[in-house]
């Protein structure tokens, strides 16, 4: 064969007609495979989905319209706009108190929970005999705290013959009813919070056995005391769990309703001492029947704990230490 002569290409088996090459058909088939298997997953899924429509996301997105209305709950509704958040602040001076008495409940409450949890944690972290069972014992509280049961226990605790005034009573101190008074019943919902440290210390104990053993016996060795162990090496160490107990509990003290409204007796007494935000959203939407209202109130309270969470956030970044900075 010359450099001139062409050779013939040899003979190419080609796909009849309709027939794919094997390497298209084995794609194809993979991509019908995944689509029934995304399929399955979204048919597992759907309760959820319609769940989350029909109960969270529905009702949160109509609560945003309401917060906009004259709404009664038991009549048609009219478009107001902006009053009923401009009425909050204007001329309803028991939102004010009830948003002054939230702020100091968690304010207050929630450093001495967070505290008191922490305090705990570190004897317990000393290595006890009976550890789970201690542990368990201290959760309890927590489970407890916002049941009816221990709103009502609370009350005969607090109350002018309970328990608190029999135990005064063997040092001779006169007591009163404490629940009963305006100038201590916000006091003793702030100490039944805080009695309610189970679960932040539960998270304070785990975070404690996570800190090598070994940073300590370096410390010790270099003379430094418990103080200075305590200052160099625990508290830096567990900033990352404190920020989230922080924002956790503070979540959860913002939300309070069932200790205040059994302690109070649904309507914030003695003189709203105890009136808590939630308890006047519930007063304003179902005992007044102003649903436009108390969403409005609902949504600013959205506003506040979710501007709170983000400044955690943005804080976070000077004060908690993550090891890899």
């Amino acid at each position: 064969m010359t450099d001139t002569q062409v050779r013939a290409p040899r003979d190419v088996p080609h796909p009849a007609p309709g027939q794919l090459p094997e390497a298209v058909a084995h794609k194809k088939a993979r991509r019908r495979r995944r689509r029934k298997e995304a399929l399955t997953g979204y048919l597992f899924l759907a309760p959820w989905f319609v769940g989350l429509i029909a109960v969270t996301a529905g009702p949160l997105l109509a609560s945003l319209y309401l917060s906009f209305t004259d709404y009664s709950l038991l009549g048609d509704y009219e478009w107001v706009g902006f009053a009923n958040y401009a009425e909050m602040f204007t001329d309803d001076p028991r939102f004010i108190k009830a948003l002054t008495n939230t702020a100091i409940y968690v304010f207050v409450s929630v450093p001495l929970q967070l505290a008191f949890a922490l305090a705990l944690a570190l004897v317990l972290d000393r290595g006890i005999q009976g550890l789970p069972i201690y542990r368990s014992v201290y959760y309890l509280p927590s489970l407890l705290g916002s049941s009816v049961a221990i709103a009502v226990l609370w009350r005969k605790v607090f109350g002018a013959d309970g328990l608190f005034n029999s135990f005064l009573d063997l040092f001779g101190i006169e007591g009163r009813s404490w629940i009963g008074d305006p100038s201590t019943a916000l006091g003793t919902l702030i100490v039944l919070n805080v009695w309610t440290f189970g679960s932040p210390m539960v998270i304070f104990l785990a975070g404690l056995r996570q800190i090598p053993a070994s940073y300590y016996e370096a410390a010790s060795i270099d003379g430094a005391g418990w103080v200075r162990r305590f200052r160099s090496i625990t508290l830096p160490l567990l900033t990352p769990i404190i920020f989230f107990n922080l924002v956790l509990q503070l979540i959860n003290a913002f939300q309070s309703f069932t200790q205040a409204f059994v302690v109070s007796g649904g309507n914030g007494q003695p003189a709203d001492s105890t009136l808590f935000y939630t308890m006047y959203v519930y007063i304003k939407g179902f005992n007044s029947f102003e649903m436009g209202y108390a969403s409005a109130m609902a949504w600013f309270l959205v506003v506040i704990v979710g501007s709170l969470t983000a400044l955690n956030f943005i804080m976070s970044r000077y004060w908690v230490f993550y090891g890899d900075k």
